[in-house]
């Protein structure tokens, strides 16, 4: 039976240094999308329920256009972040590193799937 000191139980699991970075990272978003999802709705609920050609003419607009695509992209880092962190807290070894890989994988392909959506619409 080993002794060990609290010490020595530790040593080696320090911090990984960048929890602030993280923190500040997920703050910034966070409040992009406290300004980023009510413009959503705004322009979104406009447009919800009308004709696809009118659809279309709406998101030819920069401004709608910019908006989703802002607020697709945002959410999403947003989402691959907090979930990252998730993962992090709860699950252990080899799994760990695989569900961060998929989590990640699976937040881009959205991103990218929601900015295609909003290209094709737009142009």
């Amino acid at each position: 039976m080993a002794y060990m000191t609290d010490r020595k139980r530790a040593e080696g699991m320090g911090s990984a240094k960048s929890g602030t970075e993280h923190h500040w990272h997920m703050m910034v978003s966070s409040v992009a999308l406290a300004i980023l999802v009510p413009l959503f709705i705004f322009t979104f609920g406009r447009i919800l329920g009308a004709p696809y050609e009118e659809v279309v003419a709406y998101f030819g607009r920069p401004f709608p256009a910019i908006v989703a695509a802002l607020t697709v992209v945002v959410s999403f880092l947003h989402f691959k972040n907090g979930v990252q962190v998730l993962i992090e807290d709860y699950v252990h070894g080899t799994m760990r590193k695989v569900l961060i890989i998929a989590m990640i994988c699976l937040s881009y392909a959205a991103a990218g799937t929601g900015l295609f959506a909003i290209a094709r619409l737009a142009f």
